[in-house]
């Protein structure tokens, strides 16, 4: 898989009458059968498919949602410490 698209989403949750914002990072690829991959780094186990961007984001948005959801109510830590960050790097050749 070739790497597509990196890209920083937000997402606002409200609870406990709080707003809380969180900024995810989105690794997008191309599947080999011509879909779409997501991974959110941010996040342990965040992993979504789609066969269009469409459906990808849709299925990306619904993740982070159901990976915080598990984090609030069971107490499981779903953030990975252990992602530090991604970079860009601009080359001319």
């Amino acid at each position: 898989m070739k790497l597509g698209i990196i890209l920083t989403i937000s997402i606002f949750q409200l609870g406990d009458d709080i707003l809380k914002k969180y900024t995810f990072t989105v690794l997008i690829e191309k599947d080999e059968d011509g879909g779409f991959v997501a991974t959110v780094p941010e996040l342990k186990g965040c992993h979504t498919q789609g066969d269009s961007m469409v459906e990808l984001m849709a299925n990306v948005d619904e993740a982070i949602k159901l990976c915080l959801e598990v984090s609030g109510k069971d107490g499981i830590d779903v953030f990975n410490t252990d992602f530090v960050e991604t970079k860009q790097l601009d080359m001319v050749m």
